[in-house]
């Protein structure tokens, strides 16, 4: 007993310096994504930097490819924030990621089901049996499970050829696969620029863009956080405002063209509310069954208790409030 208690004693005590070095912390680590132009537009200003430079915090910002790639990096500890989909942090919230999401950086229609230009498939029973790109762990990849099941097709009933977001655009247009679950903006520029169809859009089937915190950054930095959200707020509303120069740099940013980029910002991004809600917990209630159906979770998973764990209504209320 007398060894298990000096034990405990040392285990408290170096418990204390890392606690204080992760409250501490000089650095600030951000993902940004041309899904989430809130992030381009907090790159491009530099209004965190600005913000955190008095407090001699230095922000770092990671381009994240793909809800997948935000969602890796928040699990390995490689960054502190990072904006995935919904329904893709609560894939990954219920395999173990320690995430919470407190703000809500767009409501978008950023994902669908693209065939290339002249293509035979008409319908989404059309794809049984056929080459379809999709990126794993993210909403186009979880939007295409739907999309099968709603006609009686299983992720079996075809062929996934597994590809990063730009990889997939790259195979439907060379006619290496026969359709890909797109992701804006390179979706709407296969579109624009190489003549693809959307064969089955759904925007109920395209889950919010969350922006996730760490859980140990969420607990011991929460200050920092509401900075954070209050800096995307500023910037959702001069997107809002500017939505022409928002398109301007996320064009500059993602190298689409301007056409491209103010039909994702104009058409597909809706921005009018960024407070986690009833309403954003029901869309993930509708969507989690198709975790399940798949295999992507363990058989019996708590995924009610998940959602409610994932998503914070209350942190950035106060924030968003002040903001708005």
């Amino acid at each position: 007993m007398k060894r298990r208690t000096v034990l405990q004693a040392a285990a408290a005590a170096l418990a204390v310096p890392t606690l204080a070095r992760a409250a501490d912390a000089k650095e600030l680590r951000l993902d940004y994504a041309y899904y989430s132009p809130s992030s381009l537009v907090l790159r491009r200003f530099g209004w965190l930097e600005e913000d955190f430079k008095r407090d001699g915090v230095n922000v770092k910002w990671v381009l994240s490819a793909g809800s997948n790639r935000a969602l890796e990096y928040l699990n390995s500890n490689s960054i502190d924030i990072g904006s995935s989909a919904g329904l893709a942090a609560l894939l990954a919230k219920a395999n173990g990621n320690p995430i919470r999401t407190p703000y809500i950086f767009s409501r978008p229609e950023w994902t669908a089901l693209v065939v290339p230009k002249g293509s035979p498939i008409k319908s989404l029973a059309d794809l049984k049996g056929r080459k379809v790109a999709a990126t794993k762990g993210t909403d186009p990849y979880l939007f295409l499970l739907r999309a099968l099941h709603s006609v009686g097709l299983k992720r079996s009933d075809i062929e996934h050829v597994a590809l990063q977001h730009a990889d997939g655009r790259t195979a439907l247009e060379q006619g290496r696969v026969d359709a890909w679950a797109g992701l804006d903006p390179l979706m709407a520029a296969s579109e624009l620029d190489a003549g693809s169809t959307l064969l089955y859009r759904n925007v109920a089937f395209n889950t919010y863009g969350f922006l996730n915190v760490r859980e140990d950054v969420l607990a011991q930095r929460p200050n920092d956080v509401k900075r954070v959200i209050a800096a995307y707020e500023r910037a959702r509303l001069w997107i809002l405002a500017n939505q022409s120069e928002a398109a301007k740099i996320l064009s500059e940013e993602a190298k689409v063209s301007l056409q491209v980029a103010l039909l994702q910002i104009k058409l597909r991004t809706d921005l009018s509310n960024p407070q986690p809600s009833a309403e954003h917990v029901k869309a993930l209630q509708a969507a989690a069954p198709i975790l399940l159906d798949e295999q992507l979770v363990k058989p019996g998973t708590d995924l009610a208790r998940t959602i409610t764990e994932l998503v914070d209504t209350r942190f950035a209320t106060g924030v968003i409030q002040r903001a708005a």
